[in-house]
């Protein structure tokens, strides 16, 4: 439906009818979703929709010039309700299958909670539009191998939302590791991220407007209740971000930027550690806030380099030990131990990274070349799969020796049983 003819009470009646049909449709993509021929060319306008309009998703939707928002769908009505007022051009739709049937549609921007990106990405590159999805890029670590090969299959763009590798500090710590301005690092440090726990919340009046089960999507349907929908309540209390069901919890959250960066430092894009083992007795002292499981989680690669997640480090970054000296690596930071480590320029025979000073930049910029953005696919699964690891190192409570080539634990079925999590159908992988 188009809602610049309609009022905004109308916007909420219509849209009703819409997200009821939803909750019982058969997960069916209609068949006009496919890849269209070629890509925007050098002059030509990249017509972006958006999937999740929350919080993060308007804060990124300041698209460069060159792209522009002509679609969003959400599964609360009142969430869309005040950006159809404002842009009276754009289309909504509460269902985002609808959106994607959209030919004028050349990208999206996925940005729904967390248990709902690759469902909505997998199904963006099978109707042929490539995307920006918001880390962590995946809920579990099948689901992320999954996306990477529905990106391949369709030859698609997709850029995770790890913004600070277009962060010219961070670009240049990474580019200090890997030319050996430390010496051999052996000893990196990081933030003791929590783990989500299971939600035992009481049900609430489900809002007027809301699909809740569309929200709940892959996850068992369960009772509504605010403190639920919202990703965090009150600063950084619990929201769905701290529940088992939908998140990983900050180890993902936040983890998947500070592992992402200490994954590009080490060189490990596309594979990852070898072993990943908890601290018992490690847990902090006077956390009232975050229930799940939070002792210290211990990485080993397979160079010798071992990542602590002892509270040491930044939660952005990393701390960054070598035989010759410190750095610290943090969102827009570089601070090194001599100073002089980071003064002396880059020659140009040393390895010089992916340059970006603006994600979405980078990535409607590679909509129009086809070539791998900064934050590729397979980039943000493999970072987002060290974050796994932990929370399942935590879970087993126990060493696990982990293949990042075959992507599973080395003799171990009950810990590879949790590298998935059952999907309710319709919306299934």
């Amino acid at each position: 439906m188009r809602t610049d003819t309609v009022s905004r009470r109308d916007f909420f009646i219509r849209g009703a009818g819409i997200g009821a049909a939803a909750a019982v449709a058969p997960l069916i993509l209609p068949a006009c979703l496919h890849a269209k021929p070629g890509r925007p060319g050098p002059n030509d306008r990249v017509n972006v929709g958006y999937i999740g309009v929350g919080r993060r998703g308007r804060q990124v939707m300041g698209l460069p010039d060159g792209a522009q928002i002509v679609a969003i769908s959400d599964v609360n009505q009142a969430r869309m309700a005040d950006l159809i007022e404002a842009h009276p051009d754009w289309r909504a739709y509460q269902d985002y299958r609808e959106l994607l049937a959209c030919d004028d549609i050349d990208a999206v921007v996925v940005a729904t909670p967390d248990h709902w990106h690759v469902l909505n990405a997998v199904h963006a590159c099978e109707a042929g539009k490539d995307v920006y999805i918001e880390k962590p890029m995946s809920l579990t670590v099948r689901e992320g191998r999954a996306l990477v090969r529905a990106a391949r299959k369709h030859q698609r763009v997709v850029q995770t939302g790890s913004q600070q590798r277009s962060m010219d500090a961070c670009r240049l710590g990474c580019e200090l590791v890997q030319n050996g301005r430390l010496g051999a690092v052996h000893t990196v440090h990081g933030a003791n991220y929590p783990s989500p726990w299971e939600c035992d919340l009481p049900g609430q009046p489900v809002p007027e407007g809301l699909n809740w089960d569309m929200w709940c999507g892959p996850t068992e349907l369960r009772p509504y209740h605010e403190e639920l929908y919202l990703p965090r309540v009150r600063g950084d209390e619990a929201g769905w971000i701290s529940f088992r069901p939908y998140s990983g919890g900050e180890m993902t959250g936040w983890g998947a930027h500070g592992l992402d960066l200490i994954q590009w430092a080490l060189g490990a894009d596309e594979s990852g550690p070898v072993e990943v083992w908890p601290e018992p007795g490690t847990e902090p002292a006077n956390d009232t806030v975050h229930k799940g499981p939070r002792c210290q989680v211990g990485f080993r690669y397979a160079s010798g380099v071992v990542v602590k997640l002892d509270n040491h480090g930044p939660a952005g970054g990393g701390v960054f030990e070598g035989d010759a000296g410190q750095l610290l690596l943090d969102r827009g930071k570089c601070v090194t131990k001599p100073e002089g480590i980071a003064k002396e320029p880059l020659a140009d025979s040393d390895i010089h990274l992916a340059r970006s000073t603006n994600h979405l930049q980078n990535w409607v910029d590679c909509i129009r070349t086809g070539e791998k953005p900064i934050a590729d696919v397979e980039i943000g699964h493999r970072s987002a799969t060290m974050c796994h690891l932990g929370n399942i190192a935590r879970w087993t409570g126990r060493s696990l020796g982990w293949d990042p080539e075959r992507e599973c634990f080395i003799g171990d079925d009950e810990a590879n049983a949790l590298l998935e999590r059952p999907m309710r159908k319709p919306w299934a992988l």
